[in-house]
């Protein structure tokens, strides 16, 4: 209750976990897709470009390094700039910016140009629309959170299926620059989600001391939920010990599904046989989204704890990775790895929002994405030297990811679980 010149205020905010909320959903859906979904497919441009600038796998990755990178430096950038305009109109200029990157990119003479195009600005302008867009499905529900996260991030997933064979279909149409700028012009689509981020009202009930007569106002919840004690987080041991685990899982995240194709292409698989492991891995990611994210829904278990038994699990599929050398074996391989992806990545903003609370998310998932970003720059590259060393995919699968990165990843979560009891 607040008392100013007369009027009492009592504010009552509940998240509607219904009703707009589901349009909140489908930006989020399409936002998850038009960045991470791009990304994750766009390691079918990886062998044209690198033929065509008589390049390195090194090289050529630090494209899609220098774009994860800028997302998760950007990301503080974007929650502060909603909070000092809006959601809607970050992500709408967000999407302007995609579009110009890529569509510039198109015509880069060099990979210099390609790492300023399609790395830095593209990079920036998915900061602008994927950070806010996130933070405002996270107030728009409570209960279903869990599993609204997974139904967003499902759609990573499905326009990676849609995606991959359509970018090689357009590469081979138009080559790898006409694909970039059909690219492009689909990255427009990102302003329309921006668009449908309507703000969250709270309501307050005013009453006046001297009467009876009560009215209601409506002020915009949403940027004051984006005032945060940023700096505070620092001394949050909980989040800073998940952020360090957000650090490692950035390094791994990305850089599997970039050289899959890559990897195919070198045993001797056609290129859409190749491009269609993406798609079956798209597929197991979607299902095991939503069913993980489902299952968190129910409560059964806590959250961490069932991310760390799935981020065991991944490293464990990786490993089994330079096993496979037939189409066959390799379409194994991508239905393991993306059902245990989605399994992990559907949890993991969730965690985020318990450790420090809704009304921080915006600030603390800001934090979160600039911590991990040397992870999301060095993976790639890390992979693509491994890859010019020894000129043999699997030793990358093997002896980086799958034998040290995902090990650091379960202690990283142990760690976590040990720091949270104490505090209970």
């Amino acid at each position: 209750m607040t008392n100013i010149t007369g009027w009492a205020f009592t504010e009552a905010y509940k998240p509607p976990d219904g009703g707009y909320a589901w349009f909140i959903l489908l930006s989020c859906f399409l936002v998850f897709g038009l960045t991470f979904g791009v990304i994750k497919a766009f390691g079918v441009f990886y062998v044209e470009i690198q033929r065509y600038f008589a390049t390195t796998a090194t090289g050529t990755s630090w494209i899609t390094s220098i774009a994860v990178a800028t997302i998760h430096v950007g990301a503080p950038v974007a929650s502060a700039l909603s909070a000092r305009y809006s959601h809607r109109s970050v992500v709408f200029m967000g999407g302007l910016l995609c579009s110009f990157g890529v569509i510039t990119g198109a015509f880069a003479r060099n990979l210099i140009e390609l790492y300023i195009t399609v790395g830095f600005l593209n990079g920036f302008g998915y900061a602008l629309t994927w950070t806010p867009t996130v933070t405002m499905l996270g107030l728009y529900f409570e209960k279903r959170r869990p599993v609204a996260n997974a139904l967003a991030s499902a759609g990573e997933c499905i326009l990676t299926f849609i995606f991959t064979p359509f970018f090689q279909l357009l590469i081979d149409s138009y080559s790898w620059r006409g694909a970039m700028l059909v690219l492009g012009g689909l990255q427009f689509n990102l302003c329309v989600c921006g668009m449908l981020l309507r703000p969250l009202n709270a309501t307050r009930e005013v009453t006046h001391l001297n009467s009876t007569k009560t009215c209601e106002e409506t002020p915009d919840l949403t940027t004051k939920a984006q005032h945060p004690d940023n700096y505070t987080l620092i001394t949050n041991s909980r989040f800073m010990v998940y952020s360090m685990f957000g650090v490692f899982a950035a390094l791994g995240f990305f850089a599997p599904a970039l050289f899959l194709v890559p990897y195919a292409r070198s045993q001797g698989i056609e290129e859409y046989q190749a491009a269609a492991l993406m798609s079956i891995s798209a597929v197991l990611d979607l299902i095991g989204r939503v069913s993980f994210g489902w299952f968190a829904n129910l409560r059964l278990v806590e959250t961490v704890q069932q991310l760390t038994a799935t981020v065991i699990l991944l490293g464990t599929v990786l490993l089994l990775c330079p096993l496979a050398s037939s189409f066959l074996e390799l379409a194994i391989f991508s239905a393991a790895y993306g059902l245990v992806y989605g399994a992990t990545v559907s949890i993991h903003i969730t965690v985020l929002a318990e450790v420090v609370g809704v009304h921080r998310l915006g600030s603390a998932l800001g934090f979160f994405m600039l911590i991990r970003s040397s992870g999301g720059l060095l993976g790639p590259p890390i992979a693509g030297q491994r890859e010019k060393e020894r000129c043999f995919y699997p030793d990358f699968f093997d002896q980086v990811f799958a034998k040290k990165f995902p090990t650091v990843h379960a202690a990283t979560l142990a760690r976590f679980q040990v720091d949270i009891n104490n505090v209970q």
